[in-house]
């Protein structure tokens, strides 16, 4: 349990579980939507954590739900997941390092001759790591929007083509409104699904991974 507790990624994936978790329950009682906190904190739980891990079960249309709930599951699907783990997305330890390098740039601000590192876990992150994961992290919204835009173009409402791309480049499965918890993708035109195909291999491959076989140095070699 001891190098559980002192990980930051273990920490910040708990935290964000928890935390969500609760604040879900507490939304979804005060609204109505379950009448026993007891109950709205069991579907808050297994709902949560199913999307957050990108599990994909749902055991609810949460669709129903107040849209901040599942705007909150969509955004844990997408940076909650471990990395090692099957879960898609961006990672924990790279929202992690994301958010780290952020609080340096604003510390070079007020200190301008400052060496401030990025440490994680008790170790200095080289330059060179964190500017792989801001990269990473640029092609990874860069693919959402351009992706985004396409089913938009296609027809397609905003919250379905957003929730669509998000559900499909994390390998989570269910997105919102149309492409819900309680429907499929089945109503969606050919040329929808051939727009969310390559998102998927972009979220199980890695962007890089498939990236690099677009690269005219990559068939050189």
């Amino acid at each position: 349990v001891q190098p559980y507790r002192q990980d930051w990624e273990a920490r910040g994936f708990l935290a964000a579980i928890l935390s969500s978790v609760l604040i879900i329950a507490v939304l979804l009682w005060v609204n109505g939507v379950y009448p026993e906190l007891a109950t709205a904190l069991r579907y808050a739980a297994f709902n949560v954590v199913s999307i957050a891990t990108t599990t994909g079960f749902a055991s609810t249309d949460y669709n129903t739900w107040p849209i901040f709930a599942p705007v909150l599951m969509l955004l844990l699907c997408a940076t909650a997941s471990s990395a090692g783990s099957t879960g898609g997305g961006i990672k924990m330890i790279r929202t992690q390092l994301l958010l780290l390098q952020g609080w340096r740039e604003l510390s070079k601000m007020l200190h301008p001759h400052a060496v401030i590192p990025v440490r994680l876990n008790g170790h200095v992150v080289p330059n060179q790591v964190v500017f792989s994961v801001l990269a990473f992290m640029s092609l990874y919204g860069a693919s959402i929007v351009v992706m985004t835009m396409m089913l938009l173009f296609s027809g397609l409402d905003f919250i379905s083509a957003f929730s669509a791309v998000i559900a499909c480049i994390t390998s989570t499965g269910p997105g919102l409104n149309q492409v819900g918890p309680a429907t499929t993708y089945e109503s969606l035109s050919d040329i929808q699904i051939w727009i969310l195909s390559p998102a998927m291999l972009l979220g199980r491959l890695e962007i890089f991974t498939v990236m690099v076989i677009f690269t005219p140095a990559f068939w050189r070699k």
